[in-house]
C-alpha cells in the first residue's frame, strides 16, 4: 500500500547516475499500468508511450545531436554530450505523449494536465518497482521537427517528457521543500466576492 512515507521518499535521480538494469518487460508494464491510474476526465486516454532502449537510445541520441546542430552550429562538445547522455546513459526512457486534438467537451488544458499526471505517477511507480527515475523536458520536448520527423508525433501531440529509468548509482539526498503551511490560506465568503444579481 502507498504510505505517506513513500510519497515522502520520492526523489529524482540524475540520468548520469542511472545505469543497467533497467525493469524487465513484466515490471515495465507493471509500472505503466500504474501510470495510466490518473484523473482522466471523459474518459479519453489522452496519452500515449514510447519505449526507447536498446540501440534506439543511441540512434535517438544521433537525431537529438544532428538536430542541435542545425540550430546551433557552433555547439561545444560539453553541451553534446550533456545532450547525448539523456538518452544514451539510462537503460530506460519512456516518452509520455499527450493526445489534444480537437475535443468538443473536455478542454485541451484538461487533458494535458491528466497526462501530466501520468509522467509523476511513472515516477513513483519506477520508485516502488526498486528504480531511479528522473522526468526531462529541455529543448527536445518542444521542437516540432525532432517530434514530428524523429519521433513520430503527429501536429495534435506534444511530448509531456522523457522518464529516464534505471538502477540508481548513488543515493540521492533529500533536498529542501517548500513549506506546505506557508503555502495554505482559507478561502471566506467576502462581500466583494459575490455577483450581485440583476
Amino acid at each position: 500500500m502507498l504510505t505517506h512515507n513513500a510519497l515522502l521518499s520520492r526523489v529524482s535521480t540524475p540520468t548520469r547516475q542511472l545505469a543497467a538494469p533497467g525493469p524487465s518487460d513484466a515490471q515495465l508494464l507493471a509500472m505503466l499500468q500504474t501510470a495510466v491510474h490518473v484523473p482522466d476526465h471523459g474518459k479519453r486516454v489522452p496519452f500515449r508511450f514510447l519505449r526507447i532502449t536498446g540501440d534506439a537510445r543511441t540512434q535517438l541520441a544521433d537525431a537529438a545531436q544532428a538536430r542541435l546542430l542545425q540550430l546551433e552550429p557552433e555547439a561545444g562538445a560539453a553541451v553534446i554530450e550533456k545532450l547525448r547522455s539523456r538518452f544514451t546513459m539510462p537503460p530506460l526512457t519512456i516518452a509520455v505523449i499527450a493526445r489534444l486534438g480537437e475535443d468538443e467537451k473536455i478542454p485541451a488544458s484538461e487533458r494535458f494536465s491528466s497526462a501530466a499526471c501520468v509522467c509523476f505517477q511513472l515516477l513513483l511507480a519506477a520508485q516502488a518497482e526498486g528504480f531511479g527515475a528522473q522526468w526531462l523536458t529541455g529543448w527536445p520536448a518542444y521542437d516540432r521537427p525532432l517530434l514530428e520527423q524523429t519521433l513520430g508525433l503527429t501536429a495534435d501531440e506534444q511530448l509531456l517528457g522523457s522518464i529516464a529509468i534505471g538502477t540508481a548509482l548513488v543515493a540521492v539526498p533529500e533536498r529542501e521543500r517548500p513549506d506546505a503551511a506557508a503555502l495554505l490560506a482559507d478561502w471566506t465568503a467576502h462581500a466583494n466576492h459575490r455577483f450581485e444579481h440583476s
